[in-house]
C-alpha cells in the first residue's frame, strides 16, 4: 500500500496519478505533450461523494439534514475525494486501482475505488461507491482541467457537443430546476446528454480528443483562459437534493468515462 504517485504507459502515452492528492490524474501526456493543465489543484480529480455544488451544503436524506463545510461559500463544491490521501490497491504497467474510505464530515462509511486504464489511444476512469452500512445519496463524476493550448504557437482548443438540454442556472450557480435549449458559451453550466456524454475537444493540427461516458450529465466549463473543463457526472450539481442515487449494500454506485484521441 502506497500513496506515491503511479505512472502508466501505453505506447507514446503516459499517464500519473496522484493518490496523496486526491488521486488526480496529475498529468497525461501524448508523445510527449501536456494535456492537463498543471498544479496541485488541476490536472482531473474525481468528484465524490458529490458533483458541483450543493446548495447552502446542505442536503435531506429523508427525515435527516446534513451539513457539508462550505467550501466555496455560500456551497459546497466537489466532494471531499479530492482533498483526501487515497491509497493504491494495485498496479500495473497500463492499470492501477486506489480507495478512499469516506469519513467525517460525510456522515455515512463506505468506500470509493478509482480504477485508472490505459491503452496507446485511450484512457478509462472508472468510479465506484459502495456503503458500509445504511443506504445513502452519492454521485460520482470527474473534473479534468484540459490546456486551451497543446502548444505556444498552435490554436486554442475547439469544444463541440450536442445536448438534448441545458440545467438553467440561477444567480446562485445552481439549477434552477427548468431545463432549456443549450445556450452558446461561454459557458460555466450542466448539459443533458440522454444517450450518453459525447464532447469532443479538438487542437486544430494537433489533437483531438472525444469524452464519452454512459453517463446523462455533464458540466462544460470554458470561462479560464488557460484551460478547459468537460465534467461527465452521474447528476446534474446539487442533485444530492433535486436527483438523488441511493448508494445500497446491493447497489453500488458506479460511473465511468472513456477518453480516446487522435492525431490529425
Amino acid at each position: 500500500m502506497t500513496t506515491q504517485e503511479t505512472t502508466l504507459t501505453a505506447g507514446d502515452a503516459e499517464v500519473t496519478v496522484a493518490p496523496g492528492n486526491g488521486c488526480r490524474i496529475s498529468s497525461l501526456k501524448i508523445a510527449g505533450t501536456e494535456l492537463l493543465r498543471q498544479g496541485e489543484r488541476y490536472g482531473c480529480f474525481p468528484m465524490v461523494p458529490w458533483c458541483g455544488r450543493i446548495a447552502d451544503g446542505r442536503f435531506r436524506d429523508g427525515p435527516h439534514v446534513h451539513q457539508m463545510p462550505l467550501n466555496s461559500p455560500p456551497h459546497a463544491i466537489h466532494g471531499f475525494a479530492r482533498d483526501a490521501e487515497w491509497t493504491t490497491a494495485r498496479a500495473s504497467a497500463t492499470e492501477a486501482a486506489f480507495t478512499y474510505d469516506l469519513t467525517e464530515p460525510w456522515p455515512y462509511p463506505g468506500r470509493v475505488t478509482h480504477v485508472v486504464a490505459l491503452t496507446e489511444d485511450s484512457l478509462t476512469l472508472t468510479l465506484g461507491i459502495e456503503t458500509y452500512g445504511d443506504s445513502f445519496p452519492a454521485q460520482a463524476g470527474w473534473h479534468p482541467w484540459f490546456n486551451r493550448k497543446l502548444s505556444e504557437a498552435g490554436s486554442g482548443v475547439e469544444l463541440a457537443f450536442d445536448a438534448a438540454w441545458q440545467e438553467e442556472r440561477g444567480e446562485d450557480h445552481l439549477p434552477t430546476g427548468n431545463r432549456i435549449a443549450p445556450r452558446p458559451g461561454p459557458w460555466d453550466d450542466c448539459f443533458g446528454m440522454p444517450d450518453g456524454v459525447d464532447v469532443t475537444l479538438t487542437w486544430p493540427g494537433e489533437l483531438a480528443v472525444h469524452v464519452k461516458s454512459r453517463e446523462q450529465w455533464v458540466v462544460v466549463y470554458d470561462e479560464q483562459e488557460a484551460a478547459v473543463c468537460a465534467e461527465p457526472q452521474t447528476g446534474p450539481p446539487n442533485g444530492l437534493n433535486t436527483a438523488p442515487r441511493l448508494v445500497t449494500p446491493v447497489d453500488p454506485l458506479e460511473a465511468s468515462t472513456t477518453w480516446t484521441w487522435q492525431r490529425p
